[in-house]
């Protein structure tokens, strides 16, 4: 009988290594000395290969074992200066194993008793069966590991290719420092199990593996977090049924200054993830119960961005990537490319990084829009029939969208440790992203005084003629149209506008991090500052119209229109309309200067491990200002452009649109205006006046202060911390009220108390809770005193500086079953109680003369209670094959408005999943993964609240290492490009839009 392929490697490594071992310089033998000298270390508590991993990492050296050599078994904090013998004997004390140095940069890792091994103090128990098989197979990893480690083909295991082989286990070795899905997932875990808190993770090894290129579609595979999408990538998340206004990201522990592009967004405290390259991140960290010495500002979660640092790398490290990306919907294939090198010196007293990532994509969204607003119509048929106070949508179109973004993100990290208890790190990030927008959108304008004519409530109300309507209830009791022929065909009905917007996001920080530590004690201070400016430097729209009825048959998942006599296609029928042309000049800025110290002292003296107490100063001044061209209505050239015709500038037509979305009535294809042919033609003859809009105006400053203290502590299998944050803010809201600035000031106080626990049942079940309060500060524009037109739908919004933050007091438990290597299942109940939830009020006002339908934000009454329960499954399940799994129920009931229809709490979906397959060896890699969330709810508008229905997205990668250097890999997108449909909950359709797939190779080099 012929020996399987692992026991053939398993005696050629043998063999390869007598030969190395006779003919190789002497100054490479095991037994060769190796001077001890101190180092700084930092391992983290984690499981025992994650802290030989850490090890590894930090010495560039290589450490064999075999697979299922340190399952279950956990490493407390290493952290100061050590030899790399003391650290290797700190992470081997109490397991029964020990370690032989092969060379001078391999090391084997086995159990006591093995050939030329040094013990690790104090001896271990005697052994068991399991012991003493490891015995039998340390003296075949020393050599083989040896023969492998000499000849600089790495410390692969041998016999390792055939991984399904059903030989002898003797002959199946493991290199810990690998980068893998295994890998990753074992290094999350870790941060999971020690964590003091309710916390998940994500490694830097999983956000390359998932097919995702910015930070918030990684996100969206954690346990209870979910991510807007609706430009076809994530931008902002929701956490435990909250919005996303109630959540903070923090990158190394400190705010990142945001900003928008889009004429509709504002100035927000969420963090806006389309300026993180993920090529940045070492790893994710979502803390879902806070402690007392975390930021403020989140009732659903806060993520903690980690970034990479050079000592945390090997001394010498290149790392390089280039793809080339393929979006179906447009059919544009576009360029991404990252690079990183890292470098510290063998003392280990300084290092420097510096990376760079370069994204370009050229996206299309294709829409079918509804514009909402709170006008009331009183509406006639052809039978005399009247309904009063009638919801209608003012207008709505079809909407096409092209994008060409260009993303720039540099970093560089200074580390330095001039003596062994200093640790300081100087970390640079800037971020631009450059877009150049085509928003096309074939428009029916039915409402705002078009063709219909709002009621005011008085006994002469105008009375708008409908042909054959059709109405649907509303949750205000009143009644909504939805369907009918409006107008008689002289009057504006068919219109298209064209906007090409020059629009910007940047931003940066700078942050000095440094560290001293003494004996039993640690200080450690913060300080930086972070800048952003997002916004447009034109926003030139060109409007055309032409007097049409308009045809609606409208539905939740139905927008059909049709315009008469009009044709679509053909430009020549609409002319161009100088009293709406404009040019926005937009600009929002945010600023902030942080400054933090903290002091950690070592009691262990029983029951209390440590005690931290510290200070936090944030100054953040958040403006947004904008100047409006328009034209002259005396202008000389008013007759020269009313002439134009869209034929005039039109190139032709559109592609066909929302292929997927469109119902049978629904318009997919129109004349488009050229941009170009509009700047030669129209844009000389506007001569717009620019002046400053003292709506758009405000400036918000606030100055915070925080205080703490937390305490851990540790007795027998029960260890956590409990603390208290005290925080003051004072916020100054400035803004224009008619012609002069005014300034509206507020101060408040908030006390956060906080409780964290883990009790160990065993090495592998934790029981896990935590009592805490939490609070979130409103978004920076409900909390201005201004007044801004929508630039979509010219309904007005404004502020309310008076707005109360939104606390919560909070409680969760679960239990964590760590029942294999890098695999978990766990089950954690959540509860939260909001003091108040922030929803909008419109009603009438008058605004420079002219009257509007404003809509102002308010602090209910009472407020609203979330439960749910997250479910975490993920397992190695035969072979090669493993999956991820989480779910997610949330419960969220809301306290009723006076005068308001029942409504569910805005940014609460009630179920979310994730599943993934992967399937992994030593050469191949691949996963595919499902994400769902059920429909999700939004502010009130026309009698309901808007609904996002439910929606899922199937992703895929793939990766194959040709070497241990460079691998190949494909990622899948939206596969089956799913559609996101927005309407009220009534029925009126919002928007319904399509980002199609995105296909993507690539090749990644590390050395």
């Amino acid at each position: 009988m012929r020996p399987n392929k692992a026991v053939r490697g398993a005696v050629s490594a043998l063999l390869v290594s007598a030969v190395t071992q006779l003919f190789l310089p002497q100054d490479a033998r095991a037994d060769e000395p190796v001077q001890p000298r101190k180092e700084h270390f930092e391992i983290h508590a984690q499981s025992f290969a994650g802290a030989l991993q850490a090890y590894a990492r930090q010495t560039g050296e290589q450490i064999v074992f075999f697979s299922d050599l340190g399952a279950g078994r956990t490493v407390q904090r290493i952290s100061g200066t050590y030899t790399r013998e003391q650290v290797l004997e700190r992470i081997l004390s109490n397991t029964g194993l020990t370690y032989q140095r092969l060379n001078s940069n391999t090391i084997a890792v086995g159990p006591v008793g093995g050939p030329g091994s040094k013990p690790s103090e104090p001896r271990p128990a005697p052994q068991t069966d399991k012991d003493t098989a490891m015995s039998q197979r340390y003296p075949l990893l020393c050599c083989s590991a040896t023969a492998l480690a000499m000849l600089s083909i790495g410390a692969r295991a041998a016999g390792a290719d055939d991984a399904g082989a059903n030989g002898p286990p003797q002959a199946t070795l493991e290199e810990v420092v690998v980068s893998g899905i295994r890998s990753s997932l074992r290094q999350a875990l870790d941060v999971k199990r020690n964590a003091g808190a309710v916390v998940d993770a994500i490694s830097a090894e999983d956000i390359g593996k998932f097919p995702d290129k910015n930070v918030a579609d990684s996100l969206q595979r954690v346990p209870g977090i979910s991510v807007d999408r609706i430009w076809g990538e994530g931008r902002d998340i929701f956490v435990r049924g909250t919005d996303n206004t109630l959540n903070r990201t923090l990158m190394n522990g400190q705010n990142v200054a945001s900003a928008y592009w889009w004429a509709n967004d504002n100035p927000s405290r969420g963090f806006n993830y389309d300026i993180l390259a993920s090529e940045l991140v070492s790893s994710l960290e979502v803390y879902k119960s806070p402690t007392a010495d975390m930021d403020e500002g989140s009732i659903g979660g806060l993520v903690n961005v980690k970034t990479r640092r050079p000592m945390e790398l090997k001394p010498f490290t290149i790392q390089a990537s280039a793809e080339a990306l393929h979006s179906v919907l447009g059919n544009k294939n576009d360029p991404q490319a990252s690079g990183l090198f890292s470098w510290h010196d063998d003392d280990r007293k300084f290092g420097a990084l510096a990376s760079v990532s370069y994204q370009r994509r050229q996206m299309r969204r294709d829409g079918l829009e509804g514009f909402n607003d709170e006008t009331l119509y009183n509406i006639e048929d052809q039978n005399g029939n009247v309904t009063k106070d009638v919801h209608s949508l003012f207008g709505g179109g079809t909407a096409l969208f092209i994008q060409d973004r260009k993303r720039t993100t540099e970093n560089v990290t200074l580390q330095w440790r001039p003596q062994e208890a200093w640790d300081m790190t100087l970390n640079y990030v800037n971020s631009n992203m450059n877009m150049d927008n085509h928003n096309e959108n074939f428009v029916y304008f039915p409402g705002v005084g078009f063709v219909m004519k709002p009621a005011t409530g008085g006994p002469n109300d105008p009375i708008n003629k409908v042909l054959n309507p059709v109405f649907i209830p509303t949750g205000d009791g009143r009644k909504g149209l939805v369907g009918g022929t409006i107008g008689d065909g002289t009057t504006p009905g068919a219109d298209i506008e064209a906007i090409f917007r020059q629009a910007f996001i940047k931003s940066r920080v700078t942050d000095f991090d440094t560290t001293y530590s003494g004996n039993g004690w640690t200080l450690h201070g913060q300080a930086g500052t972070t800048h952003a400016t997002g916004g447009s430097n034109h926003d030139q729209n060109y409007f055309f119209g032409a007097n049409s009825n308009v045809t609606i048959d409208l539905g939740p998942r139905k927008s059909n229109v049709s315009y008469g006599s009009v044709n679509p296609t053909d430009g020549a029928e609409l002319h161009l309309v100088p009293g709406n042309e404009r040019d926005w000049i937009r600009i929002m800025k945010d600023d902030e200067t942080y400054a933090q110290g903290d002091l950690t002292f070592d009691l262990n003296n029983g029951f209390f491990k440590s005690f931290k107490t510290g200070f936090k100063y944030r100054d953040e001044t958040v403006n947004n200002d904008r100047h409006v061209g328009t034209v002259d209505p005396n202008s000389p050239n008013l007759a020269a452009l009313e002439a134009i015709t869209l034929a005039d500038v039109s190139s032709g037509t559109s592609p066909p649109l929302s292929q997927k979305a469109a119902t049978a009535g629904s318009l997919t294809r129109y004349a488009l205006v050229d941009g170009n042919l509009a700047a030669q033609k129209i844009l000389p003859l506007l001569n717009l006046n620019y002046v400053l809009d003292k709506l758009a105006f405000y400036t918000i400053e606030e100055h915070i202060t925080a205080l703490y203290a937390k305490l851990d502590f540790e007795f027998g299998n029960l260890q956590g911390n409990f603390g208290v944050r005290a925080v003051h803010t004072k916020q100054d809201s400035t803004a224009y009220i008619g012609n002069d600035l005014g300034t509206v000031n507020r101060p408040y106080n908030n006390v956060l108390p906080s409780i964290n626990a883990t009790y160990k049942l065993s090495d592998d079940l934790l029981l896990r809770g935590s009592v805490s309060k939490g609070m979130a500060r409103d978004t920076f524009q409900n909390l201005s005193s201004n007044i801004s037109i929508n630039a979509t739908t010219g309904a007005a919004t404004a502020g309310n500086p008076f707005l109360k933050p939104v606390t919560s007091n909070q409680f969760e438990f679960g239990a964590e079953w760590y029942f294999s290597d890098a695999s978990l299942l766990s089950g954690t109940y959540f509860w939260k109680s909001l003091n108040t939830f922030v929803y909008q009020l419109t009603d009438a006002e008058t605004v420079n003369g002219q009257e509007l339908q404003v809509t102002r934000p308010f602090n209910s009454d009472h407020g609203a209670r979330i439960q749910g329960l997250e479910l975490q499954w993920q397992q190695a399940l035969w072979g090669n094959v493993g999956i991820l799994t989480n779910y997610t129920f949330t419960n969220a009931a809301v306290d009723p408005i006076a005068g308001q229809p029942r409504f569910e709490l805005q940014g609460n979906s009630k179920h979310q999943g994730n599943a993934a397959l992967y399937y992994e060896t030593k050469r191949f890699s691949a996963r595919v993964s499902y994400n769902y969330r059920s429909q999700a709810f939004g502010v009130l508008t026309m009698g309901s609240q808007i609904v996002t229905d439910a929606y899922h997205q199937v992703d895929a990668t793939a990766s194959w290492n040709i070497t241990p250097q460079l691998a190949v890999y494909a990622n899948a997108v939206n596969i089956f490009n799913e559609i996101i449909y927005m309407h009220t909950a009534d029925g009126f359709p919002i928007g319904f839009y399509e980002n199609g797939p995105r296909y993507s190779i690539g090749a990644r080099f590390k050395f």
